[in-house]
């Protein structure tokens, strides 16, 4: 086991975190920053420079902390960068921008069936395969010569210096791998992005310590090791396996944050599940290569844009709000962010005011767990959900998804480092407090659930 002090490095969507974490697995210190989204060349770009910048400020300061001795880097799933001797040969796209959608006809026909890859056919650029695409047939040199690395690894090599691929974040909605199969997909294979993969590499290897300049600009060790990292909702899935309480049992990881990622673990993996291609369900790859049925929306998203940005914060009077607008059938109808979710056809809706902000943000959580419900039925959840991540302390949003789905052990944790500790596992390191079970919302939601439902799956 590594000895010293650990970072955990987390790019996420919306914001980048980066944590310090001793040898007993507590947490001494935590920055974070929230991500720009940049212009370049017409196109919408992840802003990996400013991101570098701040990492280098991060470890600078750590580095007087303790004596650091490794680095994980986790990250989202929808990002790839290209490179070649050492340099960034394009900035990675924002998978947000629509920008690659004016190639999506001639694309789509070249993407294996959903039932091998899992990886259904995602809006803009949420498919790596797409982004890939859309590069080459406007002739970027990269995208025809350069070596492939997922997001995660990006950062790996960033700084190490050493190249990688890792199988959770290719198996993640790329169109690149075949999980059943346990190899880079037919179209990777055929449009030659399969050998131009960086190495396939576990996500707990070490892949060579700090590069000079990183030393340099932070003062941390030059022994300090850097690990090939591993895509953040397996961190979280990886985290949740291993409590006690969890462990085998027919257990769900409901990961909060920007996306809503629930990905369950069957007692029996071996045989495939049907899911529902159209209602964004897939398939993730765990550390170990299996299948792992998922189903995802943008829950953080769309509540902060009903709610705002402290939506997660709640009180009494909230509390109250949502059992009047239960009793009252006052509800939030999908969708405020196109094309994914489990009614990823629903008509988009602008969003109204709701006042007052009290009533807002009640509402806003009642329909995200209207939105878990029915994302966890699609995947044939059962048993336990262990919801981890940012909403997992919004009481209103997990009591009341203990009320829709109790038949099933709605359980958090007493944090929401769930991201981090996953990649603590990695080094064998970690702790764990007990999973807190969740009592339902006191209201009847039974009559509330079936009006939404119907009118959800009926909208437009």
């Amino acid at each position: 086991m590594t000895r010293g002090w650990i970072i955990v490095l987390d790019i996420g969507k919306s914001f980048s975190k980066a944590s310090l974490w001793d040898e007993t697995g507590l947490c001494i210190a935590q920055r974070t920053r929230a991500n720009l989204r940049l212009e370049l060349a017409g196109r919408l770009t992840l802003d990996h420079a400013g991101i570098e910048a701040w990492l280098r400020e991060t470890l600078f300061e750590f580095a007087k902390m303790g004596p650091v001795s490794a680095i994980v880097p986790v990250a989202h799933g929808a990002g790839m960068t290209l490179i070649s001797n050492q340099q960034l040969l394009e900035a990675p796209l924002d998978y947000e921008w629509t920008g690659v959608a004016v190639q999506r006809a001639v694309y789509d026909p070249q993407r294996d069936p959903f039932v091998a890859t899992g990886s259904p056919a995602l809006p803009s650029g949420l498919n790596l395969g797409m982004q890939l695409h859309w590069l080459e047939s406007i002739g970027s040199t990269g995208a025809s010569t350069g070596q492939i690395l997922p997001w995660t690894q990006y950062w790996a090599w960033v700084l190490s210096g050493v190249p990688a691929a890792e199988v959770t974040s290719l198996g993640c909605h790329t169109d690149l791998w075949r999980p059943y199969d346990h190899r880079p997909s037919d179209l990777a294979v055929r449009r030659g992005w399969a050998e131009r993969l960086a190495p396939m590499t576990p996500a707990g290897t070490v892949l060579g310590t700090l590069q000079p300049g990183w030393v340099d600009a932070t003062g941390l060790s030059r022994n300090v090791e850097v690990y090939c990292g591993i895509h953040d909702s397996n961190a979280a899935l990886l985290n949740a396996r291993s409590h006690p309480q969890v462990t085998g049992r027919d257990a769900t990881i409901l990961s909060t944050g920007t996306w809503f990622v629930a990905m369950r673990t069957p007692v029996d993996n071996s045989a495939a599940i049907n899911l529902a291609e159209a209602r964004d369900c897939l398939l993730n790859v765990d550390i170990a290569g299996a299948p792992i049925p998922t189903a995802r929306f943008m829950g953080g998203r769309e509540i902060e844009l009903l709610a705002g940005s402290n939506a997660s914060l709640q009180n009494g009077l909230a509390y109250s709000a949502a059992i009047e607008a239960v009793e009252a059938g006052d509800m939030i109808l999908p969708s405020y962010a196109p094309g994914v979710g489990p009614y990823p056809f629903a008509p988009l809706r602008e969003v109204s005011p709701i006042s007052p902000p009290e009533a807002a943000r009640a509402k806003a959580h009642l329909y995200a767990a209207l939105l878990a419900d029915a994302s966890l039925d699609l995947i044939g959840s059962c048993d336990t959900v262990v919801v981890d991540g940012r909403f997992s302390r919004a009481p209103i949003f997990v009591q009341a998804l203990a009320n829709l789905r109790a038949k099933s052990r709605i359980a958090v944790s007493s944090d929401d480092q769930g991201v981090a500790h996953g990649a603590l596992q990695l080094l064998k390191r970690g702790r764990h407090d007990a999973l807190k079970t969740i009592s339902p919302l006191p209201v009847d939601m039974s009559a509330y659930r079936a009006r939404w439902r119907d009118a959800a799956e009926h909208a437009g």
